[in-house]
């Protein structure tokens, strides 16, 4: 390629990285409804930074904090990194796809059915560690064909660091990591670079980046695997194969189906005269087909995990359909399947951005048959899980602040505010100051770590449990108050509050036993 088409396929890539980034400033200036249960979460994590969580890596942590830093913690301002992160992938997705030996047309199609894959956009709408994952993956398969072309060592080295920063954010790196060393001893070009020290030294920087999660999880009695060995056995335990294959096809819609099927069997299968360009493609098949393999193998994979790996096969299919729809015929029809995608997009959108009011969103469901379930085995209402965490937080919040004021001035300063689950904590958290409140405790994930602090037990104000799981604890209980919330998710809603007074045992001594990892 040359470089003035380098040069307008760059400038075309950019288009549609700027394209995603508008995307996300429009809902989340104009919809957004409210923060969501892990970014409360997320939020008090930042304010906690180290070396690691129970739940996950701590690299998404120190972007929001410094995100917080520069913007400050409004709602826009806490997805602005997510929605950068979703616009990386798509230019990512555009430039594997130049690097490949596409052109303008297998970029844009590239491009275009990443940003309209529903679980593309939701992942980068809402702030958490999965949207700098989409942009992890196609960015090290971009490396990974450039290595299969040239092997220069800066290349190696900064396949290491991203590999390093992506499992120093989600550890299903991994799974990236086991396909691009699958990739390196099946792909001639990159079997004979293992005779130079570079490979080598990519691997060690990785693994030497992701360390500190590593030490921090010995020093917590292992924490991480205890959080998901407790997950697996419970939120995701009704997972099967066929639920990941549906629920794949469903969450990138089905309209792309045939591209990312047809764009793995071309990076596999498809035949070139340039032998550079064959190695770049099946270097990235192995890497999606092995991905695919384990999550299929792993019983109970959630069809989201996929996800940052689908840049891979729509890259291939982006150059499947420029190759195969050549001529002025074949043109009309890739025009006509990107208008299809286009509305694909545009129809799914609201199952993904939140940007119809609610009655309006419940109507949508309704007539189209298309809501999305839960994937943990909630219970839902009228709105999906996704949108049902959004709602309910400040609400939490005010109300145990209502208890908290009637206390005795005396009493305010030792009473402890204990909540049920993370997300309620975080809702105290984020929301409490505006309310007098003080920072709560709990008992969940990384809550537990943090610890009851000073508090003796003497005086707890509890959001949410049982009133005969409590009386064994204090001497006194007493519920003062229920909190209830519209659109919430069921079990976040009517929430008793209680007042407890003098734990039978100190509380630092009780709180060994009330660990909850998952």
């Amino acid at each position: 390629m040359n470089t003035q088409r380098r040069l307008a396929v760059g400038a075309l890539v950019l288009v549609m990285a700027s394209l995603t980034v508008a995307v996300h400033v429009v809902v989340n200036l104009v919809g957004g409804y409210g923060y969501a249960r892990d970014e409360l979460y997320y939020i008090a994590c930042s304010e906690h930074l180290g070396a690691g969580y129970v739940d996950h890596p701590p690299f998404s942590i120190f972007v929001l904090a410094f995100f917080r830093v520069l913007f400050g913690s409004s709602l826009f301002a806490i997805r602005l990194s997510a929605g950068l992160a979703g616009a990386a992938a798509v230019a990512f997705t555009g430039l594997l796809a130049r690097e490949l030996g596409g052109g303008r047309r297998a970029v844009f199609i590239a491009c275009l059915a990443t940003l309209v894959s529903p679980i593309h956009l939701g992942l980068t709408t809402i702030f958490s560690m999965n949207a700098f994952d989409v942009a992890f993956w196609p960015a090290s398969a971009y490396l990974l064909v450039r290595l299969s072309k040239a092997g220069r060592a800066v290349d190696w080295l900064l396949l290491g660091l991203l590999l390093g920063l992506g499992l120093l954010n989600k550890i299903s790196v991994l799974w990236l990591g086991a396909g691009i060393g699958l990739a390196v001893v099946t792909v001639d070009s990159l079997r004979r670079q293992l005779r130079t020290v570079w490979p080598y030294a990519a691997a060690a920087l990785a693994l030497l980046v992701f360390s500190p999660f590593c030490v921090w999880n010995a020093l917590h009695g292992f924490a991480h695997l205890e959080f998901m060995r407790n997950a697996l056995s419970t939120k995701y335990s009704g997972l099967t194969p066929l639920t990941f294959v549906t629920g794949t096809v469903l969450l990138h819609h089905p309209l792309t189906l045939p591209l990312w099927l047809g764009g793995a069997a071309f990076l596999l299968l498809a035949r070139d005269s340039d032998p550079a360009a064959r190695r770049g493609r099946l270097a990235i098949g192995v890497v999606f087909a092995a991905t695919l393999a384990i999550l299929l193998v792993n019983y109970h994979s959630k069809p989201e995990y996929l996800a940052p790996a689908m840049a891979l096969p729509f890259a291939g299919g982006g150059l499947a359909v420029e190759r195969l729809l050549a001529g002025r015929w074949g043109r009309r029809l890739a025009s006509g399947y990107a208008a299809l995608l286009v509305l694909g997009g545009i129809t799914a959108a609201p199952f993904v951005l939140p940007v119809l009011p609610v009655d309006q969103y419940v109507a949508y469901a309704r007539l189209t048959g298309m809501a999305l379930p839960s994937s943990e085995g909630h219970h839902l209402a009228e709105l999906p899980q996704h949108w049902a965490d959004m709602f309910g937080w400040e609400e939490k919040a005010r109300d145990v602040a209502r208890v908290f004021a009637s206390l005795d001035v005396a009493d305010r300063p030792k009473a402890a505010i204990l909540a049920g689950n993370y997300g309620r904590c975080g809702a105290i958290d984020f929301f409490g100051p505006r309310y007098g409140l003080p920072r709560s405790i709990g008992n969940h994930n990384s809550y537990w770590l943090w610890g009851p602090r000073d508090y003796t037990g003497d005086l707890v104000i509890v959001l949410g449990g049982r009133a005969e799981e409590l009386t064994a604890l204090f001497e006194s209980v007493d519920q003062v108050a229920t909190s209830s919330c519209r659109h919430c998710i069921p079990y976040e809603n009517d929430l008793p509050i209680f007042v407890c007074r003098r734990s039978r045992r100190p509380l630092r001594e009780l709180w060994p036993l009330a660990k909850e990892y998952g």
